[in-house]
């Protein structure tokens, strides 16, 4: 994977050097339209070898929330302003500088919190040899995640489940969505191809489909 590893360098390098007005519109814009908090969202994630690492992102939900790290569409943490940009993915765009800086690759598994990935069983575990990814083929699958999951919850609410929204949310992702999401990456990590990675970053860009181990994602 060298010349993945070469080819994350190189883009995000010129990635920042070209979008940083993008960047500092965006930030500028956070401030404004949600106020009282930092442009930019920190949080440990875990990265590579199951290490932690501080992935960035513009922030999307207000301040001091309470809550799961599982979001539903419409769920009331998420501001307008911040549903946009999670819509298009704007708020990945920090993400470039942990690409710069060794910790991201621009496809690869979606870095998680602590409690999921680094709990992984056995086999499972050959995820942790990949650095985590702004895109990858579980992110283009699931990348209107939001809205599924409320369409779930929806739906269980709609046949008599008076559970908390977010306690519905949780169980629909940690037993369907997080293992499909395991079994994708671990095939990524078994059978990588770089020619696949960038059609998979066009994919992201674009919002297109494609095709990925007979299925479309």
């Amino acid at each position: 994977m060298f010349l993945k590893f070469i080819f994350d360098r190189l883009v995000s390098l010129v990635g920042l050097l070209f979008l940083w007005p993008i960047l500092l519109v965006v930030a500028i814009l956070v401030k404004v339209k949600m106020p009282g908090g930092p442009a930019i969202f920190k949080q440990k994630r875990v990265g590579k070898n199951g290490n932690l690492f501080t992935c960035h992102k513009f922030r999307t939900m207000t301040v001091n929330h309470n809550g799961s790290t599982v979001s539903v569409a419409g769920d009331n943490r998420i501001t307008p302003f911040g549903a946009t940009l999670r819509h298009y993915k704007i708020d990945e765009l920090p993400g470039l500088w942990d690409v710069l800086i060794g910790n991201m690759s621009f496809v690869g598994p979606r870095p998680d919190v602590p409690g999921y990935i680094d709990k992984l069983q056995g086999e499972d575990r050959v995820i942790l040899n990949l650095r985590p990814g702004i895109t990858g083929p579980a992110t283009l699958k699931y990348r209107l995640e939001d809205e599924m999951i409320s369409e779930y919850v929806a739906k269980k609410q709609a046949e008599g489940d008076n559970r908390p929204m977010q306690e519905i949310a949780v169980e629909y992702n940690d037993n369907v969505i997080y293992p499909d999401k395991v079994r994708i990456n671990k095939y990524y990590y078994e059978h990588y191809s770089f020619i696949k990675d960038i059609q998979m970053i066009f994919c992201t860009v674009l919002g297109k489909k494609m095709e990925y181990n007979n299925e479309i994602i």
